[in-house]
């Protein structure tokens, strides 16, 4: 507080000692406060100290609040001047009584939150307001002074013409009605029938009796004319339509009789043993195998002979706990074990305004982990460091994973010390059943193995926005800092690219930059460490001082600006590292025997000079960004004229999708295929074919929000819409619509699907939705098992929408070369018309202009307007 206002308001305190001192009117009005209250900033710890906690010791309804003189004094001498009363120090030295008032302002009237009353005169005041007086008090006190009161006489200003007006009166003279009866009828015997008393009344017009309305009162309002209009035809769609009951319950005394029948006892008495032998053949077996599928009959068919062509639920995943207000952003299987899938969840944007308690709540981000054995709770928990828009398993070693923040960073985690808990959750490994006792509850605590990150990059090196796709580079090859593929000796992925719509791709290395210094003995110490409670020392070089290897910018071709990338796709170069062929049996053995699994802890980068280079490596990649375009670029750097290595500006640009690129997937069958998906449509792309893309799909109704490839079928591709539907695409049959659409499966926006094949008679389809639940969905043979020569037909049909498009583009500059010959053919053929000089555009103008005036004067006269201009003279 300024010195002044606590000058002032001491010496308004009124000291015995010291002599009262005036203040100005100015002054006065300055301060905004009477002069004997003082408004005072009382922090938390003081609140609490004093017991004057705003909202909860002290409220709206009771703000007042007594402090002990003494308990001021002392915390005075305590802090001294950090002390919150310290502006009051003398008053409350000079205070004659031994408690002071302290008020809670919550309305702010003198602009703080609390303010000291410095008299005891103003206390009193406040705690005890004067009541106001009774109406027969005042009564007293008029009658006393000027005798009886006397009514003053009536002034008219009109009001008794308007309620006269609006008063009812009699108009007319009444009507009179006379109802008679014929003298015999009465007396006579009546006789009832039934009536159909549901007879509708139809209003009729009476021609004999009309009432014209000659006034009506209504009300008004000018408002701006509206028009509503539509184009194109109306669209009619399904609607969910529910209803809302209320259950019958029985009585508490039916509910006892009911308890204590005989016949109920009797019925579980009798059931409750086939129930527990029914539960326990269901622990011991699958009960719900398809044998008929088992036999080997060679095709899908039921029983009856009939095929099952669609997709069918085959699992489904959510928690409560962890996927509540949450959406599923990326989805991947795990490659070796059967079953296990892992999912990213991020908070949902939420048009609500947050309260000020939930503004700086720490919100949790983890990657959940599924598994087929145990559907109702998560295997395994990855902590994050912020919401994961993207993660992949390495190839090298499906334990190493490696995701992208929101915030742009970089994330490595290690799950090798929890592959026995993954592996090992299997169907009645740890089941019990007591026949005595059946308990529905789960009390047993469940706790799910979370595992922390390894190792996070920094901040100040990372992506300045959400990471949107992240790869690991196949371990067949590696880059230097200058983009050059090299030849990789250890064979093992070792590198990882990223991509943000800060218009930039980043690529990473996870190995050792340089020895570290500590001895052998220490290095095999810190390896051991893996615990399920610890955190895994594999990348513990990286973490927060991992910075990237190069970075590709995106600038646009013509002109300023750069592209802002969201999903990316590379050619993997003779990738040998898949596993989605393996079977059941396969992913669940131990390749400890056949593989090596790496310790990246131990891997160094070699220096680039020992590495040969690649020169057959594509280093080129499509590119998908938040514009809806598809970019064509080579990553590998180049000089500029100043001799400094910079990024090579994209060789093609294409804005086919209106926005929001989704998808860039290459074939698995075919390296040189792309499929990309945004907005309302999908392309194929040809890469090599720098026309355009060789299919383009017609615009739907639904936003596609996701896609993928088919893993055992080329011509065949899932398509998820925003209204929770799936499409399925076979080129080979359908071209222009989707060959099968399953709707609803599920309400909410389809966010992502990922196939998996787990044997050579069972594939899967993956789908995530926007209220964080995981569908898995059986693909029929009809749409995993290709035809004969179904690879051979798809490059055929590739090959004739290449060369279509390569006719197309002829054709369109033929047409092109065409009509500029034909209009300059036209300008030939039409006579050359002089051009005028400037004088002879003026003498025209001035004869127009003289006619115009003429046919001016000629009106002006017939009007009897006219008046002669006066003769001006030139000066």
């Amino acid at each position: 507080m300024p010195p002044n206002k606590s000058k002032s308001v001491t010496s308004s305190a009124g000291s015995k000692k010291k002599g009262k001192k005036t203040e100005s009117p100015a002054q006065g009005e300055k301060l905004g406060h009477p002069d004997d209250i003082l408004p005072m900033v009382l922090t938390s710890a003081t609140q609490e100290l004093f017991g004057c906690r705003a909202d909860e010791d002290v409220t709206g309804e009771s703000p007042y609040k007594l402090l002990k003189k003494d308990d001021i004094i002392q915390d005075l001498k305590t802090r001294a001047a950090v002390s919150d009363f310290s502006p009051a120090k003398q008053i409350v030295l000079d205070y004659p009584e031994d408690e002071l008032l302290l008020v809670f302002d919550r309305d702010f009237t003198y602009d703080q939150l609390f303010y000291l009353v410095l008299t005891p005169e103003a206390k009193d005041r406040i705690l005890n307001p004067p009541q106001p007086e009774t109406p027969e008090v005042c009564e007293n006190e008029v009658n006393n002074k000027s005798g009886r009161s006397e009514p003053k006489p009536w002034i008219s200003l009109g009001s008794e013409q308007e309620i006269d007006e609006e008063s009812f009166k009699e108009s007319r003279e009444k009507l009179w009605y006379k109802f008679s009866r014929v003298r015999r009828k009465f007396g006579a015997p009546v006789c009832f029938s039934d009536r159909n008393t549901y007879m509708e009344c139809v209003p009729f017009h009476d021609s004999r009796f009309r009432i014209k309305q000659m006034q009506r009162d209504c009300g008004m309002q000018a408002v701006p004319r509206m028009q509503s209009s539509s184009s194109q035809t109306q669209w009619k769609f399904k609607r969910n339509i529910f209803t809302q009951y209320t259950p019958r319950e029985l009585s508490d005394g039916d509910k006892e009789n009911i308890h204590q029948c005989e016949n109920l006892k009797h019925f579980c008495n009798s059931v409750t043993p086939r129930v527990l032998q029914a539960l326990q053949q269901e622990e011991i077996m699958n009960v719900f195998f398809d044998d008929w599928k088992a036999l080997g009959t060679g095709d899908d068919a039921d029983w009856s002979g009939k095929i099952f062509e669609g997709l069918m639920l085959y699992q489904a995943f959510t928690d409560q706990k962890y996927t509540k207000d949450k959406k599923i952003s990326s989805i991947n299987w795990h490659p070796t074990i059967y079953g296990v899938l892992a999912v990213a969840l991020t908070e949902k944007k939420t048009e609500e305004v947050m309260d000020e308690s939930s503004a700086f709540e720490v919100r949790e981000s983890h990657i959940v982990f599924y598994s087929f054995s145990d559907p109702s709770n998560p295997q395994l928990l990855l902590e994050c460091p912020d919401d994961i828009f993207a993660f992949e398993f390495c190839p090298s070693d499906p334990n190493i994973i490696v995701g992208g923040c929101v915030n742009g960073q970089v994330v490595l985690w290690d799950i090798s010390a929890h592959v026995i808990h993954l592996q090992g959750t299997k169907p009645g490994k740890n089941a019990s059943l007591n026949t005595d006792t059946f308990d529905l509850d789960d009390n047993k605590e469940n706790k799910t193995p979370v595992v922390r990150y390894c190792a996070v990059s920094a901040l100040e090196s990372s992506h300045k926005a959400p990471i949107t796709d992240v790869q690991w580079l196949p371990p067949t090859f590696e880059v230097t800092k200058l983009g050059l593929p090299v030849e990789n000796k250890n064979n093992v992925s070792v590198q990882v690219v990223t991509c943000s719509p800060d218009c930039a791709l980043m690529f990473w290395d996870v190995r050792v930059t340089k020895l570290l210094s500590q001895s052998g003995s220490d290095r095999k110490q810190n390896a051991d460490q893996k615990t399920s409670y610890g955190v895994p020392e594999t990348f513990k070089h990286l973490d927060r001082t991992w910075k990237p290897l190069f970075k590709v910018s995106l600038p646009k071709i013509d002109t300023g600006g750069e592209y802002a990338p969201l999903k990316f796709s590379l050619e993997l170069y003779s990738c040998n590292a898949n596993n989605t062929g393996r079977t059941k049996e396969e992913a669940n053995e131990n390749d400890d025997g056949s593989k090596v699994v790496p310790d990246y802890s131990q891997l160094r980068v070699p220096s680039a000079k020992t590495l040969a280079t690649l020169e057959d490596v594509n280093t080129r990649l499509y590119i998908g960004t938040e514009d809806g375009e598809i970019i064509y670029t080579d990553w590998k750097l180049v000089k500029d004229d100043s001799g400094r290595q910079q990024s090579a500006k994209p060789l093609h640009c294409f804005r086919t999708h209106h926005w929001l690129v989704n998808t860039v997937q290459r074939s698995p069958f075919y390296k040189d295929i792309i499929l990309t998906m945004g907005s309302w449509n999908f392309a194929i792309w040809k890469e090599g074919v720098m026309e355009g893309p060789i299919v383009t799909s017609p615009s739907s109704e639904q936003v596609c929000t996701a896609g993928c490839w088919s893993p055992s079928r080329p011509a065949v591709f899932f398509i998820g819409k925003d209204d929770g539907s799936i499409e399925v695409w076979n080129l080979l049959e359908k071209t222009g619509e989707p060959l099968q659409v399953h709707a609803h499966i599920t309400d909410a926006k389809i966010t992502c699907i990922k196939p998996w094949t787990a044997s050579s008679k069972q594939h899967f389809l993956a789908v995530t939705d926007d209220l964080g639940m995981v569908r898995v969905l059986e693909i029929p043979k009809t749409l995993y098992a290709p035809s004969r020569s179904e690879n051979l037909s798809v490059n055929k049909y590739f090959k004739l929408e290449e060369d279509r498009l390569k006719d197309f583009m002829k054709r369109d500059e033929l047409w092109a070369k065409q009509k500029k010959e034909a209009e300059e053919l036209k300008k030939k053929m039409d006579p050359v018309k002089p051009v005028k000089s400037l004088t002879e555009n003026d003498e025209e103008n001035m004869k127009e202009y003289n006619v115009h005036l003429e046919v001016e004067e000629s009106v002006l006269k017939g009007l009897g307007l006219w008046t002669a201009p006066a003769d001006t003279e030139d000066t």
